[in-house]
């Protein structure tokens, strides 16, 4: 046998380590900083037809106010930066929850060269990936037209560039307030710029305004404002398009760093921003600063014993987790939490946040904040209080104020679950909320998604009916049953007169006015309290809210024993969910005239029926648990993780939506899910890991160990928490923040007939005993 030499063995090894073929059995034992192993660019590679995310790389801080990210869109397009464009036409600062909610608060800086050219086509510069770096707290990038480099570090309402322009004559900086009502101004003996710009896309009083200051750290040498593409005479601006032009000195080559604020209260108040966050921070200092809070806040949850992409796809899941909803409120003179009302117009006092929208969040996102950050949930809850007084409503969808979009009146599950888990240990004005919440349960609001569509038909019928001209009325009916039960589970938990609690745990029930015997399945009924017909199950919208029949039939969180009972029992019911993963992706897309992303999305995951890249059945699988057949639930969990979910632009299957996409598979790689909102309980899957530790705000760890776990080992052999068998198919939420160790034992085949008592099924209205 010939004999090894040590280069070509060393070599090997290498090639073990790269290979694509190895690569997915590498397993990383430890985490040392989390941030490197985030991916921002997740999720960019979209576009209107097929969303792989449809996100953006937002260079910020947790929950900033406001976030940055280079635009290879249009001014005014959704997409702001999709991964297949190949030129940057700025830096944008941006507010931007979905590109179909689109912007609010825009303005950008975009260095050049050469002539002066202002137009965002005739600006814009080539780029390449391989020369951009990208992580959440620092973003570079090399402008080829213009041989410039610039490096961007942000604070949660400031932000620092450093823009390094080669040797020439024209080294200049646009500033470009946007459309539909702008401002700039140019102040060059203190090397500065102000202005406002006005560009939304709704949901803002007729004050609205986001007003930014920005600084130079180099003289200004020369200076033109614009209206449009137009030069103007002077050194300001107002009008329907405001831009400026700066130039520097850079005959010999010359880095340029620029402080920038914005405030949506005043010019003193973006100063006050600025001098807060920035002061006399160095570009590296704030870098550090930044790289150092998302170390901290990634760290709360350590994971073990995963495979590379594993681990990057979790930690970039956990970033996009920490984004939404955002703060929208800013710090006075003095110290005090203030806001600028987007409802009113006003600037108030207390706390406020937004762009979020709870038909999405209230699933996985805000059951997270519950867990992971109790404190900051608080502080959400106090800003829903005064949006509601400021405004006479909840916001459903805020973006920054109310906007007409989706379907619910899921704010009642948002802050009945925060209070039921964190109410006991955070004051805050509940009783303001449930007030809100009967006004909202009750009343039709100014706009459809606000407040609830068709509440007379649903408060006297039990439902909302098919033919009564009030669109995606099943799917109303199903989420507003769900609502009136976190409605009187809070009410319960208030202490409210009898009457009160018992109308609305009798409305939690109106779920069972759709349900089609004949089918199995949920469907329109008419007012006469007949089907609708003809019924097709794979038709989407009508009678559903993107996504049909097979999609929208699970949404009875609270009750799936009584979903069971209406299906014959347990083995109708699991047949029903086994046949949308066996059914083929067929669909009927007539109701919107075309073929939307969502229903692409399913047609092309292979994986049946099952429409993960949309949020009304991502709960699904976990229900096998409530029929007893949890390794069901195990196998296709792990099947969604593996597949649905990759560290790369096209990494999602869908709309991330604002981290609860990104919740999913935080919450899934735990091994549990918050199926029912206002419970306190979380229905059990299998964790992804060997071990995951969470750290707690209240100083208590999670530990959850399953050093057995693989890729063939996907199933639970049994359970330990906290040393001792464990049988039930849920955790408890207060057990968890007493601290808690659970030992997963994994193996490679699936726990087939299992039999539980009552006891260890998930709640469920029907069988809980109050």
């Amino acid at each position: 046998m010939k004999t090894i030499h040590m280069r070509h063995l060393i070599l090997f090894i290498c090639f073990i380590i790269v290979s694509p073929a190895f690569s997915q059995k590498v397993i990383v034992d430890e985490v040392k900083d989390p941030i490197d192993w985030v991916n921002p660019l997740m999720g960019t590679d979209s576009k209107p037809s097929l969303s792989h995310g449809n996100v953006y790389p937002a260079i910020a801080l947790p929950w900033g106010m406001n976030f940055w990210t280079p635009q290879t869109g249009k001014m005014g397009s959704g997409w702001a930066y999709q991964y297949s464009a190949d030129k940057i036409r700025g830096f944008k600062q941006t507010h931007q929850p979905s590109p179909w909610m689109n912007d609010y608060g825009q303005f950008s800086l975009m260095p050049i060269t050469g002539d002066i050219k202002v137009d965002e086509d005739e600006r814009a510069s080539w780029f390449s990936h391989k020369s951009e770096e990208v992580s959440p707290y620092y973003y570079r990038v090399y402008l080829a037209d213009h041989d410039v480099t610039t490096e961007l570090v942000p604070t949660e309402r400031a932000a620092r560039f450093r823009i390094a322009y080669p040797a020439t004559d024209g080294a200049h900086l646009v500033i470009d307030a946007f459309d539909d009502g702008s401002y700039v101004k140019v102040i060059p003996e203190e090397n500065k710029v102000i202005g406002y710009t006005t560009k939304n896309s709704g949901g803002v009083p007729e004050n609205f305004r986001n007003y930014f200051v920005i600084y130079f750290d180099a003289p200004i040498s020369s200076a033109q404002v614009y209206e449009g593409n137009d030069a103007k005479s002077g050194n300001e601006n107002e009008g329907e398009h405001a831009k400026a032009v700066i130039t520097f000195d850079s005959k010999d080559g010359k880095t340029v760093e620029a402080r920038v604020a914005s405030s949506f209260i005043s010019y003193e108040q973006a100063e006050r921003n600025l001098t807060t966050e920035i002061a006399d921070k160095g570009f590296d200092d704030l870098k550090k600063e930044g790289r150092d809070i998302w170390n901290k806040e990634l760290s709360r949850i350590e994971v073990e014993g995963g495979e590379v992409d594993q681990i990057k796809t979790f930690y970039s899941c956990l970033y996009r987790s920490l984004l939404f909803p955002r703060k929208f409120f800013e710090y006075d003179e003095e110290g005090n939490v203030v806001h600028y009302s987007p409802y009113n117009g006003e600037v108030l006092p207390g706390y406020m946040f937004t762009d979020t929208g709870f038909w999405d969040t209230f699933r996985s996102l805000f059951p997270f904040l519950n867990l992971m950050y109790p404190e900051l949930n608080a502080q959400m809850q106090e800003g829903l209080a005064n949006a509601y007084k400021e405004s006479g409503w909840l916001p459903e969808w805020a973006s920054p104020g109310l906007r007409n979009v989706m379907i619910g009146n899921n704010s009642a599950s948002v802050v009945s679950d925060a209070y039921l888990k964190i109410g006991q240990e955070h004051s805050y004005d509940i009783e303001t909320l449930y007030e809100a919440l009967l006004h909202g349960a009750n009343n039709a609001g100014p706009l459809t998604a606000v407040g609830r569509a068709g509440v007379e038909y649903y408060n006297d019928l039990g439902y909302v009916p098919y033919d009564v001209g009030i669109n995606e009325n099943a799917a109303r009916t199903l989420e507003y049953a769900y609502n009136d039960f976190t409605i009187y589970k809070l009410a319960k938990a208030l202490n409210k007169p009898k009457e009160e609690i018992e109308l609305y745990k009798k409305r939690s029930l109106n779920y069972k006015n759709l349900f089609d015997p004949e089918t199995n399945l949920m469907r329109g009924k008419n007012e006469d309290g007949t089907f609708q017909s003809p019924f097709n199950p794979f038709k989407w919208g009508d009678a559903f809210t993107e996504g049909n029949s097979w999609h929208y039939t699970w949404s009875v969180f609270h009750d799936v024993a009584g979903l069971i009972d209406l299906m014959g029992g347990k083995e109708g019911f699991v047949s029903q969910l086994d046949k949308v993963f066996e059914l083929p992706p067929i669909f009927d897309e007539s109701y919107y005239s075309s073929v939307i992303h969502e229903i692409r999305e399913m047609q092309i995951a292979d994986m049946g029926q099952y429409a993960h890249g949309n949020q009304p059945i991502q709960h699904m699988i976990y229900l096998y648990n409530y029929a007893e057949e949890p390794w069901k639930a195990q196998k296709w969990l792990r099947e969604t993780m593996n597949r649905m979910y990759r560290p790369t632009p096209d990494g999602y299957c869908g709309d991330e939506d604002n981290g609860q996409t990104s919740a999913w598979y935080v919450f899934s790689a735990m091994g549990f899910y918050p199926v029912a909102p206002g419970t306190d309980e979380y229905v059990m899957g299998a964790p992804l890991f060997r071990k995951m530790t969470l750290h707690l705000q209240n100083g208590n760890e999670v530990v959850i160990s399953a050093p057995k776990n693989g890729r063939e080992n996907l199933y639970v052999h049994n359970v330990n928490f906290n040393g001792e068998a464990y049988s039930p198919l849920f955790f408890n939420y207060f057990d968890l923040m007493d601290g808690a160790n659970i030992e997963f034992e994994m193996t490679d085949k699936p726990q087939e007939n299992i039999q539980k008592s009552q006891k260890d099924l998930p709640y469920s209205l029907s069988t809980a005993n109050e």
